[in-house]
């Protein structure tokens, strides 16, 4: 009859790692697919308002955002303290928010092109005037869904 020998030594079997690299890979790629960039920075000074009827735009990509304010300090020395319309990334004047509403619109697919919203997010501290212009603006481009960015609070706290 054969003899079985017994293990001398109760060592484990070392952990195999050929399949490592597949599963960082995997992770890379769910992270590159999940993250979304940021669009732009601000370069306004943006305290919004608050508002007690508000309600959620459920749909990101069917949005046009301008930012209206002063700008940050590390722009003043530059522009000054007066408000200012960012579009993206840069100052624009007034009579430059029709070619930028149309230029983001021609970069949207067909089927979004007539349901785009134009977001204002405006500083509590900004002139009315400027934003009565910039209405005027959206209108000569036919752009007549205008939402107003807010915090959700009492509208009483915006008077000083």
């Amino acid at each position: 009859m054969a003899k079985f020998a017994k293990k001398k030594d109760g060592d484990l079997p070392a952990v195999s790692t050929a399949s490592l690299p597949d599963i960082v890979f995997m992770l890379l790629f769910f992270f590159m697919t999940v993250t979304t960039m940021k669009d732009s920075s601000i370069m306004v000074e943006n305290t919004l308002p608050n508002a007690s009827e508000t309600k959620k735009l459920e749909k990101k990509d069917r949005i046009i955002y301008i930012f209206a304010g002063k700008p940050t300090k590390e722009y003043q020395s530059v522009y000054g303290t007066e408000t200012r319309i960012q579009l993206n990334d840069k100052f624009a004047n007034v009579n430059e928010v029709g070619s930028y509403i149309l230029a983001e619109r021609a970069k949207k697919p067909q089927e979004l092109q007539n349901v785009l919203t134009t977001a204002l997010k405006v500083d509590k501290e900004a002139n009315m005037g400027l934003i009565s212009d910039i209405k005027q603006e959206l209108r000569k481009v036919n752009a007549l869904k205008v939402n107003y960015t807010t915090f959700e609070g009492d509208a009483f706290n915006n008077i000083q």
